[in-house]
């Protein structure tokens, strides 16, 4: 079979990082070869080296969010971001482009059209990003995570595959036995500070009211609410795992009945490989509102309780928490309705794609 390189345009959160690095794993192992276009500032300075690929580094910046100086800046920089895009794609040659959203993939995208170069995007969210939005139109293809998301895509040129996650995920056997009640509260790698406030005033509650015996807990906290957060929990006399940073996610998963956590793409797609029930706290200040969005979804199709970050406090949570917790069938089909949103498979879709589009005719 024909080898070929394929550029990889993720950058800034592992929710667009991650998902990329599994497409290159799968285009790996088929025989080809994947380098990343990213940035100085994103997860991707730490997470693409560590998965074994090359990353090539733009300078470029946002234009959403921030200030009127800082947006003339960043247009002030295009020209510069575009020439080292082309000059990137001169040297590589790929194949085609896979784009995962981040500052970087806007010039990528562009100069990769202008070469004639195939170009897909992979879009994780139901809301897309302002580079997918504007390049919607124009791109090969359109990979995306949600039905919801297929509208910003000219008719026929984008279809629904998932997220490339971890194949652990999809693993998991389905949880039977709830004693103790199992729950993961997680605000993602930085954690969440309103997640981790409200856990510690929920403590207390569950402490008072006796139920602390019958659960078991684990909470990733990011490293700014550790100690505040462990000393919470040492005081309690709780059964809990409490850490920055979980590595094993998929074994927690597992272990755990109900998940507490931000409504970032990946950590959707997670759920509903692992076919777990959820309430989502978006992140209140993301792009365009794409947690919320995501989580609306998640919410409409029954799997998940949905509840603003103004709105989490620690009485809350008891309450929501507890509801599902005494009502197992009402748990029992969310994690249904969680379970039948979940695509496997993702990674090797999007690779037999980027073979189509570099004209290679991958094996299935």
């Amino acid at each position: 079979m024909k080898r070929a390189t394929f550029l990889i345009a993720a950058g800034g959160t592992g929710g667009h990082v991650l998902p990329g690095i599994e497409v290159a794993r799968e285009l790996r192992a088929r025989g080809h070869e994947c380098v990343f276009v990213g940035t100085s500032r994103g997860q991707e300075t730490r997470l693409v080296p560590a998965a074994g690929f090359a990353l090539e580094l733009l300078e470029t910046g946002a234009l959403k969010g921030l200030s009127l100086l800082n947006r003339l800046k960043t247009v002030a920089g295009l020209p510069a971001s575009l020439l080292q895009a082309s000059r990137v794609l001169d040297r590589l040659r790929p194949g085609a482009v896979l784009s995962m959203g981040g500052y970087a993939s806007g010039p990528v995208m562009l100069m990769a059209r202008m070469a004639e170069i195939p170009v897909a995007v992979l879009e994780p969210n139901v809301n897309p990003g302002l580079a997918v939005r504007w390049a919607a139109p124009f791109v090969s293809r359109g990979l995306v995570a949600f039905p919801e998301t297929l509208p910003y895509f000219a008719n026929g040129q984008a279809e629904v595959i998932g997220i490339p996650i971890r194949r652990e995920f999809f693993d998991l056997p389905r949880r039977i036995r709830r004693e103790p009640f199992g729950l993961l509260i997680t605000g993602g790698s930085q954690g969440a500070h309103t997640l981790n406030t409200a856990a510690v005033e929920a403590l207390a509650l569950w402490k008072k009211g006796r139920r602390l015996a019958d659960l078991k807990i684990f909470h990733q906290t990011g490293e700014r609410d550790l100690e505040t957060v462990r000393a919470a929990y040492d005081d309690c006399e709780v059964d809990a795992e409490v850490a920055p940073f979980f590595r094993d996610m998929p074994r927690i998963f597992g272990e755990v009945d109900l998940v507490i956590c931000r409504a970032g793409a990946s950590a959707v797609v997670e759920l509903c490989a692992a076919g777990k029930a959820s309430i989502l706290v978006p992140y209140p200040y993301a792009a365009d509102q794409h947690q919320l969005l995501n989580a609306r979804a998640q919410s409409a199709a029954g799997a998940a309780v949905l509840v603003e970050d103004h709105a989490l406090t620690g009485d809350r949570l008891v309450r929501d928490v507890e509801q599902l917790w005494d009502q197992p069938s009402t748990l029992v089909k969310m994690e249904e309705y969680s379970r039948a949103r979940a695509r496997p498979g993702a990674a090797k879709r999007a690779a037999l794609l980027l073979e189509s589009l570099a004209g290679i005719a991958g094996k299935a």
